[in-house]
């Protein structure tokens, strides 16, 4: 009864006489012409359900209004009208503004998901990258800052090769760089061209710091060589005129390996071996070239006490492959790596136990035969001097007087093959007692004539008889001043 009672109210409001039919548009009524009839109200709604849009037309009766939950609509999701008039429920019906997707489908969760995602990989790859870029910015200065506190801690700005060259040879304080920027060096020279091959390794021409130096490269194999060589060189006092200016020792990593760096003067005329088989010298060119020789083979030997001491060192490896020609015409002794040194105060010699090294074509008769005494130091020295008469023996062979001079020969190249065994050279040497060949014309210069006695006195079979080499440079002295021959 209250449900009529309301319907009767609504009615009677509305204008619409009691017991009426109310006719409405229905969509689906297709046989009744899409018409229908009611007691009730018109009513249209439409709605968008999985994004498909879905429109109802048609009556509702009075007994399903009450409560009106036909006619009510949703703000999000549904637009529903409810009338009274006949055939209002046709009019034009749009979607709340403020709808809501009621799902999503496979395109949107994969965009919710893959977008995300693709942000929080992008920012990681962003950090990772600039994490990176940091450290190697970071790495870069860092040697940025030690190449230039090399420059600026140890060297002046303005200063070229020559200057720190004259600096280092004044300032009697050893030989080399400073060790901080010795491990720096490799990264500032530019290898220029390749100047010779040995056992050991390679040696190349190079630029730092506007002049030239000679690098010798070593395998990493050869590493004891290396280290054995840049420690004989650092020894205080050792820089002079006449021993190979020392620069420094560093390693690089070429990508593949590292090699092992030992940067020296550079010295174009090569060794004396390369400059003999060139260029024949003049008389003053012989005197130049055997005293400048002798003089840096003395300071080798030469011990040095003091705190700023320098021990006696001994070549072991003399030859004319390892003495260079300085463009003054004098020479340079290189090449220590088989060097040993002398330890007065407790009698030792850094030496491994190996009798047999160095150049077998050079080697001393004691030295070949085994009997040179390990134990004394004397016994090394007086093997470099045989040497050494037998390098005076190949200069003096390409001095020309009188337009006169020989071909360059190696000694005992008429004794022995190229490339002589021990036990050839023993035999030709120990055995046989035999010396290179001393021309007769030699004796019509004075100064042939003094050379080929030095090198006689140079190459007696007992080592203890052989002149020492300041012997051999004081009189090579008086050869200089007699002949006035400025060195």
């Amino acid at each position: 009864m209250a449900g009529n009672y309301r319907l009767y109210t609504v009615l009677l409001l509305l204008h619409i006489p009691l017991g009426a039919a109310l006719k409405c548009f229905c969509k689906d009524c297709v046989k009744f012409n899409q018409t229908c009839e009611t007691d009730g109200a018109c009513l249209a709604s439409l709605s968008r359900i999985n994004g498909v849009q879905h429109e109802i037309r048609l009556c509702v009766s009075a007994e399903k209004l009450v409560p009106p939950i036909y006619c009510q609509s949703n703000e999000d999701y549904v637009t529903t009208i409810c009338c009274y008039q006949d055939f209002c429920n046709k009019l034009e019906l749009s979607l709340p503004r403020g709808r809501k997707v009621e799902g999503w489908g496979p395109v949107e969760l994969a965009a919710v998901i893959a977008g995300p995602v693709f942000l929080v990989c992008l920012l990681l790859m962003v950090t990772v990258f600039l994490c990176h870029y940091q450290r190697a910015y970071h790495h870069r200065n860092q040697l940025d800052i030690e190449e230039a506190s090399c420059d600026h801690m140890f060297i002046s700005e303005g200063k070229t090769l020559k200057d720190l060259m004259f600096d280092m040879t004044t300032s009697g304080s050893g030989s080399g760089l400073p060790l901080f920027v010795q491990r720096t060096i490799a990264r500032t020279i530019v290898l220029q061209e390749i100047i010779g091959k040995g056992r050991f390794g390679e040696v190349w021409r190079g630029k730092w710091r506007g002049g030239d130096v000679a690098v010798k490269i070593f395998s990493s194999r050869e590493e004891r060589s290396w280290f054995r060589e840049a420690e004989i060189y650092q020894t205080i006092m050792l820089r002079h005129e006449n021993i190979l200016g020392f620069i420094a020792a560093d390693n690089k990593d070429n990508g593949t390996w590292t090699q092992l760096w030992l940067v020296s003067d550079y010295h174009e005329y090569g060794s004396l071996f390369d400059y003999l088989n060139r260029y024949t010298v003049t008389v003053e060119g012989l005197i130049k070239l055997s005293l400048s020789a002798v003089s840096g083979l003395a300071h080798l030997h030469m011990e040095i006490v003091g705190t700023q001491g320098k021990p006696g060192i001994a070549h072991r490896d003399l030859k004319s492959k390892n003495i260079l020609v300085k463009k003054n015409g004098t020479c340079a002794i290189a090449d220590l790596g088989l060097a040993v040194r002398h330890d007065s105060l407790t009698d030792t010699i850094d030496i491994a136990p190996n009798q047999r090294v160095g150049t077998k074509r050079y080697m001393a008769p004691e030295v070949l035969d085994e009997t040179i005494n390990m134990k004394h130091f004397d016994s090394f020295k007086c093997a470099d001097v045989y040497a050494l008469g037998l390098v005076y023996w190949e200069t003096a062979r390409r001095c020309s007087t009188g337009g006169v001079h020989e071909e360059y020969q190696l000694p005992y190249f008429d004794l022995v093959p190229s490339d002589p065994s021990i036990e050839e050279m023993r035999k030709v040497v120990c055995e046989q007692n035999l010396r290179p060949n001393i021309p007769n014309f030699w004796q019509s210069n004075e100064v042939l004539r003094v050379m080929a006695k030095i090198m006689m006195e140079c190459w007696y079979a007992n080592s203890s008889a052989r002149l020492n080499a300041l012997r051999i440079k004081k009189a090579l002295s008086q050869l200089s001043i007699q002949e006035d021959i400025k060195i």
